[in-house]
């Protein structure tokens, strides 16, 4: 039966992809260390109890219409103060647009700015800028990075791919790499972006900017910069996605906000009143309540972002432990987020059955079967199969459960000729 020609080319997420086999086999009864999801386990990380005090009152007080298409004021408000006390960033509450996650903001952003065949710039390894460049028929231009500059594009990587294009799209802590760009690194490209748009005329579309900091209250010492905090003239072309999803361990809970330039944001939420992608009433109005207080916000972060830093300092120690015992791998120090960049350098390699592990999902389907290990290729994130890089998502296991997985990856790799 024919379906569009966008459904019929649409590729479906390796990630999912891998996370069903994983499923597959637990239900079956293996024992499997899950690195794969961006989520978290809900029973190791749960919700602030406050929160979820105030979802279940705001149900239990019949909160359960529609929402208002941009959020709820209360929301939109204590998200403007949010900005102003954690990052002097100044943005009224009708420059706010609260969504279900920031799922449907990225794909907000690209359908406003985006037509057909107009060019947008990301770098790989990213998350899912290909998927959205393919829903709107973009030209897509990949910045390939390097494990020198941690997976971060440099100014001088971006600079011969600007001309003529209508969007950037950034991430800082980076997903899949949990690596940060640097002030400098930032202002260098910040200063690209301004320098192209004074070439633009009054009737061509400008460079804009969509920065995408869902991580950034997950750092690890390391400090979170911003693009319009460095270059305050940046505000009329940089739409942030941002919100709870990652930083209150609440990722099904669906709240997130994006904020920017008002004629950007209006039609951003004129789009979305069409695929009804609005963050449930209930949990608005609760997540309003809980940033009443910054307090509520900081504490909570600060004992789960000390956790985060703890499995990955072990997760990371554990590779570098490996490292030293001569196996072919490496891992970058982690900076923010919940993930950790693994090189494991076994391509080529022939498994004990004689086949041949080809490219880097053969090595991920290998670990699972053979170690119980659950890792997602840099495939996933736009690279080619034959990178040997991957992503580590620590969200989903205990320390103990880290420290159990290592000697098994271990003999696994050892077992590959």
């Amino acid at each position: 039966m024919k379906v569009s020609k966008l459904a019929a080319n649409l590729i479906g997420s390796e990630i999912v992809k891998i996370g069903n086999e994983v499923n597959d086999l637990k239900a079956k009864g293996a024992e499997i260390a899950n690195l794969t999801i961006g989520d978290l386990n809900s029973n190791l990380y749960p919700i602030p109890a406050l929160l979820k005090e105030e979802i279940q009152k705001a149900y239990q007080n019949n909160l359960t219409n529609y929402p208002p298409a941009n959020g709820l004021l209360s929301l939109r408000k204590e998200v403007s103060k949010d900005l102003k006390n954690r990052w002097n960033l100044d943005y009224s509450p009708n420059d706010i647009l609260i969504t279900a996650g920031s799922r449907p903001l990225i794909y907000a952003v690209y359908k406003t700015i985006v037509d057909e065949g107009d060019k947008v710039v990301y770098p790989t390894p990213s998350w899912n800028n290909n998927h959205y460049a393919y829903l709107t028929s973009a030209e897509a231009v990949e910045v390939k990075t390097t494990p020198e500059n941690n997976f971060l594009p440099t100014a001088d990587d971006l600079r011969p791919h600007l001309g003529g294009a209508v969007l950037l799209a950034l991430c800082s802590p980076l997903n899949p790499t949990g690596t940060m760009f640097t002030r400098e690194q930032l202002s260098d490209i910040c200063e690209l972006v301004l320098e192209e748009n004074k070439k633009r005329g009054a009737d061509e579309k400008p460079l804009y900017l969509m920065y995408d900091q869902i991580y950034s209250n997950l750092t690890f010492g390391a400090e979170h910069v911003d693009p319009v905090s460095l270059f305050p003239e940046l505000k009329e072309y940089t739409i942030y996605i941002d919100g709870i999803s990652k930083c209150l361990a609440a990722t099904g809970v669906r709240v997130g906000w994006g904020f920017g330039p008002a004629h950007i944001l209006d039609k951003m939420k004129a789009l979305l009143t069409h695929v009804g992608a609005w963050a449930p009433k209930p949990e608005q109005e609760a997540t309003a309540k809980f940033y009443e207080n910054p307090e509520n916000v900081n504490v909570f972060v600060e004992d789960f972002k000390g956790k985060l830093e703890e499995s990955l300092k072990v997760l990371h120690g554990g590779i570098q432990d490996l490292k030293g015992k001569g196996l072919s791998v490496e891992s970058i120090e982690p900076m923010g987020a919940l993930y950790l960049t693994i090189r494991l350098d076994y391509i080529g390699k022939t498994k004990p059955d004689g086949s041949v592990i080809e490219n880097s999902s053969d090595l991920v389907f290998y670990l699972i079967n053979d170690a119980g290990v659950a890792l997602v290729p840099f495939s996933a994130f736009g690279e080619a199969k034959s990178e040997p890089w991957f992503r580590a998502s620590v969200g989903g296991l205990a320390v103990d459960e880290i420290k159990v997985m290592l000697p098994k990856l271990e003999n696994a790799l050892n077992n590959l000729k």
